[in-house]
């Protein structure tokens, strides 16, 4: 499936790559391969350090060739940036401006909900980006991490917010269930619920009134979690049945 076709699953276009003076091909290559692992394919590079086109690049993108080969060339950071509507400046260190801060997970969400282009700035491996850089940016976008070992490699950064739009947007991760399947109503949960516990009752589990509600509680949450369906209900109150015969 060539990068065209991947980017059609998502309903919203995805952040441009920003990758300001990026210092060897090979991370190049390994954030394009990140990037098309999670449906991006706007990748945009400022003053790469090596020439370009980078063989190295195109053999660490593991295939993701639409990505590389479809790669824009800056001089300058501003160009790059010209046709966004809102951008991001990803970095973990503080700085001296008032900006908004938030973590990748919100990031993505706001680009979706403002329904405009965003892209997000990277800088070079070592250094990470310049105060001039984050300037232009509207917005820090800053991952939490160990704060004993807070330096994150440049593909990881942008797998990082590659994989967070793909799980807001992925028609995968939509966790809609089969058209076979129903998620239990409300009515057969109590069902449920009301069938255990007078069961619990009988065999004595019980038997302690003031632990009781407590008990049923915790049992209610733990059922809860699980997001059963009227299937596995039914199965569930198959299963009390044969234990309280015995």
């Amino acid at each position: 499936m060539s990068a065209t076709e991947i980017s059609e699953i998502f309903a919203k276009v995805g952040p441009a790559i920003i990758l300001i003076e990026p210092q060897l091909g090979e991370n190049i290559g390994f954030a394009a391969r990140g990037m098309l692992n999670f449906g991006l394919t706007d990748l945009r590079i400022v003053r790469p350090r090596e020439d370009w086109p980078n063989p190295k690049a195109l053999t660490a993108s593991a295939g993701a060739d639409d990505v590389i080969n479809g790669a824009k060339l800056y001089d300058h950071t501003s160009a790059a940036i010209a046709d966004l509507h809102h951008l991001y400046a990803a970095t973990v260190r503080k700085r001296d401006m008032v900006k908004p801060v938030i973590g990748a997970r919100e990031a993505v969400r706001k680009m979706a909900s403002l329904g405009a282009s965003s892209g997000v700035l990277f800088g070079p491996e070592r250094s990470g980006l310049t105060n001039d850089d984050v300037a232009l940016a509207d917005t820090i976008l800053s991952v939490p991490v160990n704060p004993g070992f807070s330096s994150l490699s440049l593909p990881h950064a942008v797998l990082l917010i590659s994989y967070e739009w793909f799980n807001l947007h992925s028609q995968s991760r939509d966790e809609r269930m089969p058209r076979n399947v129903q998620p239990a109503t409300r009515s057969q949960l109590l069902k449920l619920f009301t069938h255990l516990e007078s069961e619990l009752e009988a065999s004595g589990f019980l038997r302690n009134p003031e632990m009781r509600p407590r008990m049923m509680r915790n049992l209610r949450n733990a059922l809860g979690r699980a997001s059963l369906t009227e299937k596995e209900v039914s199965a569930l109150r198959g299963v009390i049945r044969s234990l309280s015969r015995k």
